[in-house]
């Protein structure tokens, strides 16, 4: 069954978990959508996991259009949010919504997501009247990664906590439909989630929240450069591949591959008459 914004609402009010994964390519968010999971999310972690980048502030619209164009190919059911990437939004109103539709449009998802709290409601409100689902990012915003100062823990101290349950508040009255919580106190977590009537999506935040979302490569153990206290690891996929490629590089050096099964045949008779 199709999973869209009224799924995500109807989730919450029957206590049902949301499950979302990260995907950036189309055979992997095949994988997922085959699986059931009900939201991939074409995160700017790209520029992490595919690009190759330190951070996420370098990825450009364009590059999330191109990888969540791939993926909305290949989720039937997964309800596709795609992040809006550095500077596409925090400029002004009028660039949030046109960058906002831009990557709705060209790239077939589902909704669109930002980071920020009170700051970004004005584009909130105005992408949502634009009819563009909005799912909030609020606590650890890797965007903006260089203001605090490297990845921490947010809203522990009683001022930072009532702000990002002020902000919480601030984008469910804005329009968004869902939002997620990174690197938050697991009962700060769970009171939000308590507080808002839209869903909570937790990466590092306890199992308080309405779902939970990881970066594939995380769980797969696939991406080896840093790995978050919160992520649990569901298989070693990288493992796997990385003797599987070390098993096709002797094959081909050796000889054995590719074997007779992996080629095709030609009479004898047509290459005798070559010349």
């Amino acid at each position: 069954m199709k999973n869209t914004v009224t799924t995500f609402r109807q989730m919450k009010e029957n206590h049902e978990k949301i499950s979302m994964l990260t995907a950036y390519d189309y055979s992997t968010a095949k994988l997922e959508d085959e699986a059931g999971v009900n939201s991939i999310l074409v995160g700017d972690s790209l520029g992490n996991v595919v690009l190759g980048y330190e951070d996420t502030i370098a990825v450009t619209v364009e590059d999330m259009i191109h990888h969540g164009r791939a993926v909305a190919k290949g989720a039937k059911n997964a309800l596709v949010v795609v992040d809006m990437p550095f500077m596409s939004y925090q400029t002004s109103v009028y660039d949030a919504v046109v960058n906002a539709g831009r990557i709705m449009k060209e790239t077939h998802c589902g909704a669109v997501k930002l980071e920020g709290g009170k700051v970004v409601c004005p584009q909130i409100k105005a992408i949502t009247d634009a009819s563009i689902p909005v799912v909030a990012h609020l606590g650890l915003t890797p965007q903006s990664i260089n203001a605090f100062g490297g990845f921490k823990v947010q809203g522990k101290t009683i001022e930072a906590a009532q702000k990002l349950l002020d902000d919480a508040k601030a984008v469910e009255e804005a329009g968004a439909f869902a939002v997620v919580l990174e690197c938050v106190p697991a009962k700060l977590a769970k009171k939000v989630s308590e507080s808002i009537s839209i869903p909570t999506i937790g990466i590092g935040a306890g199992n308080g929240c309405d779902g939970q979302v990881l970066v594939y490569a995380d769980m797969l153990s696939m991406f080896s450069d840093f790995c978050p206290k919160f992520v649990r690891k569901f298989a070693n996929v990288g493992e796997t591949m990385r003797q599987a490629f070390k098993d096709y590089d002797a094959a081909v050096k050796d000889g054995s591959f590719p074997a007779a099964e992996h080629t095709y045949k030609i009479d004898d008779e047509v290459i005798e008459k070559l010349y």
